[in-house]
């Protein structure tokens, strides 16, 4: 009688389960019928939140971007409407909790996520676990896709850098300056800070440049007390070269100090950084910074090549130039439904996009291939920043992909 019992309520249990994901399937089905295509983007949108200085201006400008396509009628006839959460700081809890709202009550035929791998991975994996087409705007790693999703993840993108590329590109460019010698300063806080490092080394070296030194140190904004960016600049600077090379955000806490410390101790070399280091937001008034270097998607400052660009960045008071890497995004899903004849499901959309190659968006042309979800071949802008005053230096594609350890 027991085990009777216990049969039926297996049973009822199983027919349950298979209500609920017959139910969320065609809640989802119903949407991709309807007349919008839902994009449910967990961001993080808290003060002081580690991807807020990134998450918040790809957000705004995506909402321009999607009021403009949907102006012009949409995507085969269907608006665009972003549906938010807020991951609050990208707590994981609150991550996944973002997701399943997003999925199952906003009913989202895509999911955008936040701009580090690490920090995006509960939303990544709820949304892959749905078959949903998951992007990232501007993750910075070759680890959003099947790298580290495996199978589920061919449905992952990212329209951000991929590091290898970024750290080539800054390597090439160090190169045509002339600067023959680097010290190599690793913040090892996050993977794609680790990996440009890493790239910029490999194709550095391939060139034929030398590495006079190289340590590491933790920025306290994401490791919490740690102040070993001081010593780390201490020793770069008994170690001199022409350039000293790192990868670290100026809305956290080591950049400002980091080079105001090899300064005051007699090290005046070219400091190049990569898009994390953009803006001036960031910059103490004394002493001012000179002779820093940063390549970024585009030039927030009014000299973009492209005038889309600068009329954007106008629009959005843009901080930085990882603002287009929003509208980028946009622009490949609208590309990648309508080369899908309007499919919405994550297989096909991931079948069509896999194959993007030369994709003209507001950033670039963007291409993928089976094994890189991220964007590489971009056009990096290169901004030089002398007494606080940002000036425009040109642009650099990466002509090599080295591989990274860190990536």
């Amino acid at each position: 009688m027991m085990g009777s019992k216990r049969a039926r309520w297996a049973l009822v249990i199983v027919a349950a389960a298979a209500l609920v994901l017959a139910a969320a399937a065609a809640a989802r089905t119903h949407s991709a019928s309807s007349k919008s295509i839902v994009i449910g983007w967990a961001y993080d949108g808290s003060s002081g939140g580690p991807m807020a200085p990134f998450d918040g201006p790809a957000l705004a400008a995506a909402k321009i971007e999607v009021a403009k396509i949907n102006a012009k009628g949409g995507v085969n006839g269907k608006k665009l409407v972003i549906k938010t959460c807020n991951t609050q700081g990208d707590n994981a809890t609150v991550s996944k909790a973002c997701a399943d709202k997003l999925i199952s009550h906003d009913h989202a035929n895509v999911i955008f996520t936040t701009c580090d791998v690490d920090l995006a991975a509960p939303v990544v994996q709820e949304s892959l676990n749905k078959g949903i087409l998951t992007i990232a705007p501007c993750i910075g790693t070759d680890q959003m896709g099947p790298k580290r999703f495996a199978a589920k993840g061919k449905l992952a993108f990212s329209f951000g850098n991929m590091a290898q590329d970024e750290g080539s590109a800054m390597a090439q460019y160090a190169w045509s300056k002339g600067w023959k010698t680097a010290d190599l300063a690793k913040d090892t806080t996050i993977t794609y800070f680790k990996a440009v490092v890493s790239a910029f080394k490999a194709r550095f070296t391939q060139l034929g440049g030398k590495i006079e030194f190289e340590t590491t140190y933790q920025d306290p904004a994401l490791q919490q007390g740690s102040t070993n960016f001081n010593a780390a600049a201490t020793a770069i600077a008994q170690h001199k070269s022409k350039v000293v090379v790192t990868s670290t955000a100026g809305a956290y806490q080591a950049l400002a100090p980091f080079i105001t410390d090899l300064r005051a101790a007699g090290d005046h070399a070219a400091v190049l950084n990569s898009w994390a280091g953009d803006g001036t937001y960031w910059l103490p008034t004394s002493p001012k910074i000179t002779n820093y270097w940063f390549v970024t998607y585009a030039n927030a400052f009014g000299h973009d090549p492209n005038p889309a660009v600068n009329k954007l960045a106008k629009q959005v008071k843009a901080a930085t130039g990882g603002f287009v890497a929003g509208p980028a995004a946009i622009d490949g899903l609208v590309t990648a439904i309508k080369r899908a004849n309007g499919s919405l499901k994550g297989s096909a959309l991931a079948a069509v996009m896999v194959k993007f190659k030369n994709v003209p968006t507001l950033s670039g042309k963007v291409s993928f291939s089976a094994t890189r979800h991220t964007v590489f071949g971009r056009a990096y802008r290169v901004i030089e920043i002398n007494n606080n005053t940002p000036i425009e230096k040109g642009t650099v594609t990466a002509k090599v992909v080295p591989n990274s350890p860190d990536s």
